[in-house]
This record gives structure tokens, C-alpha cells and sequence, in this order.
């Protein structure tokens, strides 16, 4: 399966994040670089597009708990945009309904200025990356502390 693309758009204070592809960990560390670059930004809304989601790993929903995080320390809300049955099912068992909202869009506006998130081939931002999405996760639902904890101290 291929691997997601991932793209970012800004306009008017509003972030618009479009998956298309495999979500994992490969395409997460942009995504990171992103979550912690919100502060001190404008903030009025940030939708995540997973209609073309093929599929998410945990490091990449943990990548999605971060942003969700972030953003409500901001006074910001996250829209996870027409994910599919399954993509909520994931993202529901790792507790992520907490602080996400689920919005179906019938018409996506797809007037953005798109920006490749790109790739990251260093290791060592690959594995800090892992790392914080798995402890995000376990920060988000306490439920996911057995489920993570040997990947967080595996990746330590």
C-alpha cells in the first residue's frame, strides 16, 4: 500500500491538512514539526482530511493526538473531515474522540495553496517522533499505558 501524502494549507487563520495514502510513521515527522509550531500562531480551526486515508498506524494517530492537544491549549478545535467508519474506529479506541471533532463534508474546497509536508529520513527524528506520538497517546487515554508502554521503552 502506498505511503500517504501529506499536505498542508494555511488561509486566514485556518490549517487544512489532506491524507491520501497509507498514514504512518514514515510521513509523522513533518506532521510533528507542524504540531509544534502552532504556538504563538492564529489558530481559528484546524481540518484533517482523511477521506483518502488508506489506513493509519498508532505513531501517526499519536502524531493526530499531539496536534488535538496543542491546538485546545490554543483555544483551537480540530476536525477530523470525512474519515471513514474504520479511520473513527481507530482513532476512537486510542481515545482521540476526546479531543478531535468528526465533521462530514459533502463539497471540500479544494481552492488551497498546498504544501508538500514531505519526508524525514533521519533516524533519529523518526524515533523521537515514535516516541512522542506513543506518550502522547498514553497522555490522552490512560487506557493506552499497556497497549504503548514496552514501544516507548523500546524506542528510549
Amino acid at each position: 500500500m502506498k505511503q500517504a501524502k501529506v499536505l498542508i494549507a494555511r488561509d486566514d487563520g485556518e490549517y487544512h491538512i489532506k491524507v491520501a495514502g497509507r498514514a504512518n510513521f514514515e510521513c509523522s515527522p513533518p506532521l510533528r514539526n507542524f504540531a509544534n509550531s502552532l504556538e504563538g500562531q492564529e489558530c481559528k480551526g484546524i481540518f484533517i482530511n482523511l477521506a483518502e486515508c488508506a489506513g493509519m498506524d498508532s505513531t501517526f494517530m499519536g502524531i493526530l493526538a499531539m496536534i488535538g492537544l496543542k491546538a485546545k491549549k490554543f483555544g483551537c478545535t480540530v476536525n477530523i473531515v470525512n474519515a471513514d467508519e474504520n479511520g473513527k474506529k481507530l482513532l476512537n479506541g486510542l481515545g482521540l474522540q476526546k479531543i478531535n471533532n468528526y465533521i462530514e463534508v459533502s463539497e471540500i474546497e479544494d481552492n488551497q495553496r498546498w504544501t508538500d509536508a514531505g519526508k524525514s529520513s533521519d533516524k533519529t527524528e523518526k524515533a523521537e517522533t515514535v516516541l512522542e506520538a506513543h506518550e502522547t497517546l498514553m497522555e490522552v487515554d490512560k487506557q493506552n499505558v499497556p497497549r504503548f508502554k514496552n514501544v516507548v521503552e523500546f524506542v528510549k
